[in-house]
């Protein structure tokens, strides 16, 4: 049977459920729809069809969401490549299997 297809925003809400019980609450960051913790902090948004995660250089999770194929830093800055944030990497649609295990380390990482 196949999988029915899903919008990256059904995804984004879908994780968003599942984080919920640990605090986590959707509101805007850079006009697009992101989970903060319940201290009001952002660990993750919405980035075109992809989850833009802070996953801090240099982790584990870090190199296994950059290692997906299309993902890249996180730039909102609307000038691919020119100031991507270095911590943040865009985990694509393709990969939203994936999304709730980045977003789950996002949101254990301490904030900055």
């Amino acid at each position: 049977m196949r999988k029915t297809a899903t919008t990256a925003h059904q995804d984004f809400e879908r994780v968003g459920e599942a984080l919920a019980p640990l605090g986590v609450t959707i509101s805007l960051v850079f006009g697009k729809p992101a989970y903060k913790d319940a201290n009001g902090h952002s660990f993750a948004c919405l980035f075109e069809d992809g989850l833009s995660c802070r996953l801090i250089e240099g982790t584990t999770e870090y190199d296994q969401a950059l290692g997906l194929p299309g993902a890249e830093l996180f730039d909102p800055s609307g000038e691919r490549h020119k100031r991507p944030m270095k911590d943040w990497v865009v985990v694509p649609h393709a990969n939203a299997d994936q999304w709730l295990t980045f977003a789950r380390a996002a949101y254990h990482r301490p904030p900055r």
